[in-house]
């Protein structure tokens, strides 16, 4: 034990210094570690000299590009002999999962594979820093102590995962600080401006994307990482300048899936980095705030495929730079941040080392065990393949793909939990119905994905608790506890129009690939008309929301309109229906009034200081990459400025608006909307505007606690207890169904429901008096999944989450929930578009 703690505490210094075969960061970069920042494309040149110096030992692959071109890049390292074996040894490692194509039979005598990664968060700047230091250590041909670790482990390094966010967190940086840093805090170097640079171009969490995968940088990296599905795998993280180092094992709540021999290898690695931190007088803790529950994190993703997952958090973040001020009167370093990190990089190298043999039984087990069934109550998970559900069920095979998860067609019949009721039903299985078992190699994900209900042991979680994904994607499903039989492959539709010259076409509103070509339709000049109301022509019926073609208002067009239009529907997958006339059998003829003229509608989003970074790159991805229609982007400081007539539909993220508390701003705004503008407010957006004189939204009024005239001692509460305490009237993310009014134009599209994923307490009184309209309410005892502390659930009933106002010639949608949570609740997505091109139209 000394012996080790010896070497590993002169590595940490050794590793500063210049070797004559392989230079060190320092000696590359004519920079110490820790002095200053280094940006991305240094980074990547120290990782490509590496490379080039020890082609033997080390392999670099660029996998990908960011949104704003920079490179990403995985470095493979390890012993000579592994590195001449590397493709056997990947092709194992997946035999070993039950995931190879050849069905060979697999070897557990071969490396164990640590995946380690940096700088998800792009201004948790520290590990990127870090690793610079830890690919020196283990590429060093002088370095005996990491050489014997690397005979049995091939370590795979991605050494900035989220490079936009970090040169920007980065280039901010370097222009704000002097000649010397200054450890203030007030300092303006502490003072990051929005939208910071954790997030990545588009604002969005990339630590909370590994499942979802919505985001450019997750797609590219988790292809790579489910070729290789690493035993054991790292994410490097910084919280708050004044909390010492966290390290695993992680805190309660862990899902019920996680293995014992994933639970015991936690504390196996912990009281490694440990005997470390211990002989430096380092603090740090475990067991505490970082829980393994929710399953799109960097430790919980790989957990639920097989791997020992695990987050370390450094003190720091973006408000550290260089150096800062702690309350206990020291200064942390950036050079001693990244030596933390190094540390416990290095240790869990060594540590799978010596553990590998155990590594590679545990995790064959693991898939052996996902294969058999032996831990998974539901068998089969059916998705009823309904006409109408069909983008959204295309989107959730599309999601299945990417994470590497089998399904096939069924047939027969079965019993098991309806997601709707809420109860055990019989069920048939069709043609076209979607069967995924639960006896497959990504078993566990398949259960983490579509179980029902996640069993929570602690309430005191860090994320939501509830995602299902027959609710995210409001899609009619069945939990078996019995295998259903499968039939065969599932062919996706792929919608191929060749259109004939006809009166018109109808086309389908029912998700985001109707409505991306709606809109580029409407970007082309094409002339769209929607009808209020079902109806049915040549013997076929459409739902409210369809989009009418007619070559009436198309004439510049000539022949040429229907070949436009094919061409448009066929790019997305959009199927055109023929009408030969206008007048129809059921509902309304096209020359109604009931049959509204769509309009090409300008759209511009609030942004910038006050609000929300999340929210606003939701709405933001959300055109640019789903919708691919044109958003104008407005600081909501500049509001005052804005060239109103240039906008149709403003869109309010959550945020703090001190617009609306200034008279001639809020005034003009008002004008805006009177004189046609439409709003579209989202969360705590529609709180602000509920509170503007004319807002037909009124807060709920909370009842009254009689706990306290019961039980005089009901205030007396135990210190100990506070946590606790604090959760009662909260909800970190809960599923509820909302009874929707199907035939208002923010519902075209949906049934007589909706699922919504509800964050907050935040309800509103029913509109009266026609001064609104209240599209989506929650009734009692409509919670489906998820946490929600007992005294919340009490109030969460009889309110409304959706609605609309006229307001002169305009009109406001609020959306008191977030419909585009993460761009992954697909269910909601519909309805902001419903929101952005239906109402007021």
């Amino acid at each position: 034990m000394i012996k080790k703690l010896v070497a590993l505490s002169a590595m940490l210094l050794t590793v500063l210094y210049s070797f004559a075969q392989l230079k060190s960061p320092e000696a590359f970069l004519g920079y110490k570690i820790g002095t200053r920042y280094t940006p991305h494309w240094r980074v990547v040149s120290y990782f490509q000299y590496v490379a080039q110096t020890l082609p033997g030992t080390v392999k670099l692959e660029q996998y990908g590009e960011t949104n704003e071109h920079r490179p990403l890049y995985t470095a493979f390292i390890s012993s000579a002999e592994n590195m001449s074996n590397l493709e056997n040894i990947r092709l194992n490692n997946l035999r070993l999962a039950n995931l190879a194509k050849d069905k060979a039979m697999p070897s557990e005598n071969g490396p164990a594979i640590v995946w380690l990664s940096y700088n998800v968060h792009g201004n948790e700047t520290s590990s990127s820093e870090a690793a610079l230091l830890t690919i020196f250590a283990l590429a060093d041909p002088s370095n005996a102590q990491t050489k014997e670790w690397l005979k049995n482990t091939v370590v795979i390094m991605d050494p900035c995962v989220n490079p936009d966010g970090r040169d920007r967190y980065v280039n901010w940086f370097n222009s704000m600080v002097g000649t010397q840093y200054n450890p203030r805090l007030d300092s303006r170097e502490h003072r990051e401006p929005w939208p910071g640079g954790r997030s990545n171009h588009y604002n969005f969490d990339l630590n909370r994307d590994w499942a979802w995968q919505t985001q450019v940088e997750s797609q590219q990296r988790i292809k790579v990482y489910n070729q290789w599905m690493p035993q054991v795998h790292v994410d490097f993280h910084e919280q708050g300048i004044n909390s010492p180092y966290y390290f695993a094992p992680a805190a309660q709540p862990y899902h019920e899936a996680i293995t014992k021999w994933q639970r015991d290898f936690q504390v196996t690695i912990g009281k490694n980095h440990a005997k470390y931190f211990d002989k430096n007088g380092w603090l740090y803790f475990t067991k505490e705030v970082f829980d393994l529950f929710y399953p799109s994190y960097g430790d919980t993703y790989p957990i639920y495929n097989g791997a020992i997952g695990m987050t370390y958090e450094q003190g720091g973040g973006g408000g550290s730079g260089l150096g800062a001020n702690t309350d206990e009167g020291d200064t942390l370093t950036l050079y001693d941040r990244a030596m933390h990190h190094f540390t416990t990089g290095l240790s869990t190298v060594e540590i799978s080392s010596l553990n590998a043999a155990n590594l590679l039984k545990e995790y064959r087990k693991f898939f052996n065990d996902a294969v058999s069934g032996a831990n998974a109550e539901y068998k089969s998970y059916v998705i009823k393949n309904k006409p109408e559900d069909k983008e959204r069920i295309s989107a959730l095979l599309t999601l299945l793909d990417k994470n590497g998860i089998q399904y096939s067609s069924g047939s027969g019949a079965g019993r098991g939990y309806n997601y709707h009721s809420g109860k055990e039903e019989s069920f048939s299985v069709g043609q076209g119905d979607i069967v995924i078992s639960g006896t497959q190699p990504r078993a566990t994900m398949v259960r983490l994905l579509f179980e029902p209900q996640s069993k929570l042991v602690d309430s005191a979680t860090y994320d939501i608790t509830a995602w299902s994904l027959p609710y995210a994607y409001g899609v009619t499903s069945f939990a078996s506890k019995a295998a259903i039989n499968t039939s065969g492959a599932i062919t996706k539709d792929s919608v191929k129009n060749t259109p004939a010259d006809s009166y018109g076409y109808v086309l389908a509103w029912q998700g985001v690939s109707s409505a991306r070509a709606v809109g580029q339709l409407l970007k082309a000049g094409v002339k769209l008309r929607f009808s209020e109301a079902p109806f049915e022509v040549n013997n076929k019926s459409f739902a409210r929301g369809s989009i009418i073609i007619l070559k009436k208002g198309n004439e510049k067009f000539g022949n040429g309109l229907w070949t436009a239009v094919a061409n448009i529907c066929n790019a997305n997958n959009v199927a055109m229906n023929a009408v030969s006339t206008g007048f129809v059998d059921k509902g309304y003829d096209f020359g109604s009034g009931k049959v509204h003229p769509m309009k090409a509608v300008k759209v511009a989003l609030l942004t910038g200081e006050g609000v929300s970074s999340l929210g606003a790159g939701e709405v933001w991805h959300f055109f640019e990459k789903e919708l691919g229609y044109p958003i104008t982007l407005i600081n909501a400081a500049d509001i005052g400025r804005a060239q109103w007539s240039d906008i149709d539909v403003l869109i309010m993220p959550d945020g703090n608006y001190r617009f609306l508390s200034d008279k001639g701003s809020s005034e003009q705004f008002t004008l805006w909307i009177r004189n046609g503008g439409r709003v579209v407010a989202l969360e705590s957006a529609a709180g602000q505007l509920s509170r503007q004189d004319w807002s037909a939204i009124q807060a709920k009024k909370e009842e009254k606690d009689s706990t306290a005239k019961k039980d005089p001692y009901a205030a007396l509460k135990v210190f100990n207890d506070r946590d606790r305490d604090g959760i009662e009237n909260t909800t970190p993310g809960s599923i509820f169904r909302v009874d929707v009014d199907s035939s208002h134009p923010l519902m075209y599209g949906y049934p007589n429901y909706y699922y919504t994923l509800k964050m907050d307490n935040v309800l509103y009184e029913f509109t009266k008096d026609g001064a609104g309209w209240n599209a989506g309410v929650l009734k009692k005892d409509n919670q489906l999944a998820g946490f929600v502390g007992y005294k919340l659930k009490k109030k969460l009933k009889d309110g409304l989450l959706f609605a609309t106002q006229g307001l002169g010639r305009g009109s406001v949608t609020y959306l008191v929930d977030d419909v585009l949570f993460r761009n992954f609740w697909e269910n909601g997505k519909l309805m902001f578009c419903n929101a952005v091109f239906m109402v007021g139209q």
